[in-house]
Formats: C-alpha cells, sequence, structure tokens
C-alpha cells in the first residue's frame, strides 16, 4: 500500500462502513471539519512533553495521507480526566484511545510487568522485550478485555526519587518516606517492599501534593520532572532508574476494528513511526536535562541500585509478582532481563 491514500483507492474501505456518498462522488475538499472518523486521543503527558507533541505530528500525517478523511485530536494534560478515568472512557467507548502505562495494570495485572524494579538495565534490553515476544505477550492480554494496543511503546523513561529534606542515597534514607506513586500495586508494593510509605495521587495533582507537603517526594522520569516543573518544588534527584516505564497506547477494540482496514494500516504506520521519534527525543531530552535541572536548582546523587535490588529481594518482592504474573510472562520477562 502506498504511504498516501487517494480517494480512488480509499472508495472500497470507505465503502464498506457505508460513508461514501451514494453516487461515489467524493466532494471537492475534506478539511477536519468534514473528516469521516473523529478521534479522540487523551493523554496526562504535558502539552509539550514528546509523548504529545509526536502524536500531534503523526496526527497530522493521518489526516495528510487519509486525504483529510480521519481526525485524530490529541487532548494532553489530563484535559479529559484522570488516566484510571480516561482508561476506564476507552474501554467504555466513550473515549476512542489513550495512552498510559499503570493504571492498565488493574485490569490486565501482566500490563505492568514492565515495571518489575530494576529488570531493565538498559535501553536495548527494554526494546528487545517490549517490541518483541513479553510486549507481543502482553498486548494478546488486553485484546481480551476490550483493548486493542499499538505495536510500539511511548518512552516514558526511566524513574528517578525526588524529595524535598534531603537527597535519598540508600534504601535506609527512605524508610517511612512518603513517596506519590501511580495507583497500582506494581508500585505500591515496590515502595512499600524498600519500607516506604507510598501514596498514591493522580499526576494531575502531584506538583499540588508536593507543594503542600503531603508527600515528601515522588519518583517519575526526568523528562516529566522537568515538564511538570517539579524542580520547583523538590530539591534533590536520586537517580536510581528503579523502574522503566513506558506508555502503551491504546483503542478501544470494537471501534479500532470498525475503522476501514486502510484507515488502521495508516494510523498504524504513523503512530509507531511516532514512538519511535518519541523514544529518541526522550533519550536526547534525558542527556541535557541532568545539566538543565542543575542550573534550576537541583542536586543529582547517584544511588547503588544493588542496595536497592538486594533490599527487595530480601523482602520477597520478585517471589511475590512471579508467583502473581505466573511462570510464561515471567518467563518471557527473564529472557531479556536475567533472573530476578
Amino acid at each position: 500500500m502506498a504511504a498516501q491514500l487517494t480517494r480512488r483507492n480509499f472508495g472500497k474501505s470507505v465503502a464498506a462502513a457505508g460513508l461514501i456518498l451514494a453516487s461515489g462522488a467524493w466532494p471537492r475538499a475534506v478539511r477536519a471539519e468534514g473528516a469521516k472518523f473523529r478521534l479522540r486521543y487523551a493523554t496526562a503527558f504535558p502539552a509539550d512533553h514528546p509523548g504529545v507533541t509526536q502524536i500531534q505530528e503523526a496526527a497530522a500525517a493521518i489526516a495528510k495521507d487519509t486525504s483529510g478523511l480521519v481526525d485524530l485530536q490529541v487532548f494532553p494534560n489530563s484535559q479529559l480526566g484522570s488516566e484510571p478515568d480516561m482508561f476506564s472512557q476507552v474501554r467504555a467507548g466513550a473515549l476512542d484511545m489513550m495512552s498510559t502505562s499503570g493504571v492498565n495494570q488493574t485490569v490486565v495485572p501482566v500490563g505492568g510487568i514492565n515495571a518489575i524494579a530494576f529488570a531493565f538495565p538498559s535501553y536495548d534490553k527494554v526494546w528487545a522485550a517490549m517490541d518483541g515476544e513479553l510486549g507481543n505477550h502482553v498486548r494478546a492480554k488486553f485484546e481480551k478485555v476490550g483493548l486493542f494496543v499499538m505495536p510500539k511503546m511511548l518512552d516514558n523513561g526511566y524513574r528517578h526519587i525526588t524529595s524535598s529534606a534531603k537527597p535519598v542515597t540508600s534504601p535506609d534514607d527512605i524508610k517511612g518516606f512518603k513517596i506519590r506513586v501511580p495507583g497500582n500495586q506494581l508500585w505500591v508494593t515496590t515502595f512499600k517492599a524498600l519500607g516506604a510509605a507510598p501514596t498514591p495521587i493522580n499526576f494531575g495533582e502531584l506538583y499540588a501534593a508536593l507543594q503542600t507537603h503531603v508527600v515528601d517526594g515522588q519518583e517519575n522520569p526526568l523528562a516529566l520532572i522537568n515538564s511538570a516543573k517539579l524542580y520547583e518544588v523538590q530539591k534533590y534527584v536520586a537517580m536510581t532508574g528503579h523502574i522503566w516505564d513506558g506508555h502503551y497506547i491504546f483503542a478501544n477494540l470494537a471501534r479500532w476494528n470498525g475503522l476501514p482496514e486502510d484507515v488502521r494500516n495508516v494510523m498504524l504506520k504513523h503512530l509507531s513511526d511516532a514512538a519511535e521519534r518519541e523514544r529518541a527525543d526522550i533519550l536526547r531530552l534525558n542527556t541535557g536535562l541532568v545539566e538543565n535541572l542543575t542550573k534550576a536548582g537541583i542536586s543529582f546523587n547517584e544511588p547503588d541500585k544493588a542496595a536497592f535490588r538486594d533490599a527487595l529481594k530480601a523482602g520477597g518482592f520478585y517471589h511475590d509478582w512471579k508467583e502473581k504474573f505466573g511462570p510464561e510472562a515471567w518467563g518471557l520477562l527473564e529472557k531479556y532481563a536475567g533472573a530476578l
């Protein structure tokens, strides 16, 4: 199939959906307001995050290559609700698409397996796993609950711990530490096993929670620490890289399957390309953010990751999650991550 669909070769698919004019003639011009397929895509990422800007570029390319038949509208910054709310909306069909990570675990537990702490030491392991067999295993599980998952994930980055009162240098420093985490059990149990006091808070409420000291700190990738301006209410960043976090791009399965095949193919191409570009953007961002955040007043330190991993192992963290995920999924994880 050519990269750009013409009105002529698009006709068969659109006719099958009952959306072509009875005469078979096309309008002279098709703009966004005349789009036949209006799709809403939501995310908690801030508007200037690569997970938004690259999807917006993909939306423009999709409109062009479908001759204006598809209008993919992107809503950043939790405009359409919290991540759990948006995820529920996509499952119910009230929202067409979204990107998210942790909240999906409430529906498909293995959806969070990429976030097993200290599983992936480097990006080559991450992408081999998530673009390969482990990712395919997870995507198949989501399809069974009415969700289509794009084949390429967005990179949310390696997560690091921030604090306001003192730097985190070892597991001892987070004993009793009130830390904001996403609202899912994998994150909660990770920090409970380390002796912290994990507190689930929606991302949109995080800045205020840090500012008012509802929590002592939080954990997020550098790109989000920067784009959400968390450096204004935090002083220290411990480069723990404890979790690699990625966003799946979800679509309501019935809505997705209801689109003509040509539309789906164009969307798959451009959303996959967008994910690849977004990954490169995050890598470039993170390279320069340590310097930029240091200038903004943040102090960085490099804790011993082995000490954190040993503490998790001693607390039964890996043993418990292996039982929860089951031998098949855990075997695929260890294929790429090594023995845990």
